[in-house]
């Protein structure tokens, strides 16, 4: 593991598992995971930033960041000024390629010595306009509180191929269908079967990370087959598993077989 910080942001270059612990700064922050793919737990949850993501925490807000696969982790400091204009709650944007490469310029080697306070400055408020612009892309797995739910959730976080229905889990924990469809709406603001999606997709990113293919992540993550998880994991995501893993895991190639691109059939709700 290297740090190289400095006042106005820096850059962390963190193995597969490493953990930080729980913080809060006293200026918000946007985190870019260059390669790798990037957790962030907040009181409001998890929010997982592969490579094609910004986050976005605001001042005072306690976070804590873990790695999944070698990651590279870029952090850019903002101004006052300039976070007022950013939300006032944690959030993820979908990055374009001027935000990515701006977020590089200002946190690459040297970078702190690159540029005038004043270029850094307008550098930082272009990201900042960017970004205002771009859509909340909120790959956040919600924390459950309620007793019956964060049950649920820690069976499928421990197998996440898990593909009983709603009404055999609650068997196993003692709640029934309704009372669980009832919790999962009011509570996480989706249905079971949503939820369960968005925690395969966020096992399947961490799976990607670590070098897994696309074939054998479907399984590990409960598709039955390649094409439902390929055409899931590009509708929160944005691109396809095997596009993504080629383009953000150093060293991945592209798997002879295995689709890598194009819009899906059909698709998935887990």
């Amino acid at each position: 593991m290297t740090s190289q910080m400095w006042p106005s942001g820096g850059r962390h270059l963190w193995p597969s598992g490493r953990a930080g612990a729980a913080q809060s700064h006293a200026r918000g922050h946007l985190v870019y995971a260059a390669s790798g793919v990037l957790a962030i737990h907040t009181e409001r949850g998890t929010s997982i930033v592969p490579a094609n993501r910004v986050a976005w925490t605001p001042a005072g807000v306690a976070h804590r960041h873990r790695a999944h696969g070698d990651t590279d982790i870029r952090v850019v400091f903002l101004a006052p000024a300039v976070a007022r204009l950013m939300p006032d709650h944690p959030a993820v944007f979908l990055a374009s390629g001027l935000a990515r490469e701006v977020v590089l310029a200002l946190t690459g080697s040297g970078a702190a010595l690159a540029y005038s306070g004043s270029a850094r400055a307008r550098l930082v408020r272009v990201l900042a306009d960017d970004l205002r612009e771009a859509p909340e892309q909120p790959l956040r797995l919600p924390e459950p509180q309620d007793d019956r739910l964060h049950a649920i959730a820690a069976l499928l976080h421990e197998n996440p191929s898990d593909s009983a229905s709603l009404a055999e889990i609650g068997k196993r924990i003692g709640a029934s269908t309704r009372t669980l469809s009832r919790l999962f709406r009011d509570e996480l603001g989706m249905t079971f079967y949503e939820w369960r999606t968005q925690l395969r997709v966020y096992h399947a990113l961490v799976l990607l990370g670590d070098g897994y293919d696309t074939t054998r992540t479907a399984h590990a993550c409960g598709w039955a087959n390649p094409s439902g998880f390929i055409a899931a994991f590009t509708d929160i995501i944005g691109t396809t598993p095997g596009r993504y893993r080629a383009d953000n895991v150093p060293g991945a190639t592209r798997q002879a077989g295995v689709h890598t691109g194009g819009e899906p059939h059909r698709r998935s709700t887990g």
